[in-house]
């Protein structure tokens, strides 16, 4: 009978076989994916639409304004990284999908410079 792996054991082998996002970026994703089901009061699936923009809410409120630098150095550079990020976590069985959800709903949902442009308005104490 063969062990089940653990998410981090999983990201861990993911890494090792393609560098471009670094292991935090995964679980960041996850978090994020929590974080917009909690805020939709939905258990199940959100389409890639709302998990970008719950992505986008996550970010600023854990990083404020390194928000940005933060995800550049996990290799997420635009909300394309993020599709690929979910599509690779599924192909590992670390999230499922519906038959409707494609890799191109990531595809220039927004702009990194103005999605993740903090102002001090934004920030509260």
């Amino acid at each position: 009978m063969s062990e089940q792996k653990s998410f981090y054991q999983v990201v861990e082998e993911i890494c090792e076989k393609d560098a471009r996002y670094k292991p935090d970026s995964y679980e960041f994703v996850l978090q994020a994916l929590h974080f917009t089901q909690k805020k939709l009061a939905r258990n199940g699936h959100v389409t890639g639409q709302e998990l970008l923009e719950g992505i986008r809410e996550h970010a600023l409120k854990q990083f404020g304004p390194m928000a940005r630098t933060v995800l550049n150095y996990w290799g997420i550079t635009k909300t394309g990284d993020f599709g690929a990020i979910v599509f690779i976590m599924i192909e590992h069985k670390l999230l499922s999908r519906t038959e409707q959800d494609t890799l191109q709903d990531f595809e220039d949902v927004y702009d990194f410079d103005n999605a993740f442009k903090h102002t001090v308005t934004d920030i509260v104490i």
